[in-house]
């Protein structure tokens, strides 16, 4: 795939209060994520778009989209974009950020990992 108009930034880039949207499915959410994150499936994005401009706020407009490796998140950039949203793609998505030494956890806060 080639997402090469879409505005992309690295793991190293990202900082603590940034804002993280998770477009991975139920399962790879539950076995681990970024604390914090909102997690909309891309499956479920269209229909749920509104959870995700409910939570962006102005102080922190950006939405860093995340995914497994970065192919699903590339393509919810793509479309926030196109709705004149501030959205950048996390290169190497949860892959990377766990690789980064980024803490994964469960919804019950213990330590996930990355399917």
């Amino acid at each position: 795939m080639n997402f090469g108009a879409v505005p992309t930034v690295g793991v190293d880039a990202l900082r603590d209060g940034d804002f993280l949207l998770d477009v991975r499915e139920d399962d790879e959410w539950k076995a681990g994520h970024a604390e914090g994150a909102l997690h909309i499936p891309m499956s479920d994005f269209v229909a749920r778009f509104g959870e995700l401009t409910e939570a962006v706020s102005e102080e922190n407009p950006r939405v860093h989209v995340v995914c497994r490796v970065g192919g699903r998140s590339a393509q919810v950039t793509q479309y926030l974009v196109g709705q004149g949203i501030d959205a950048v793609n996390v290169d190497g998505g949860m892959l990377a950020w766990e690789s980064a030494g980024k803490p994964v956890v469960t919804d019950g806060g213990g330590s996930g990992i990355v399917v």
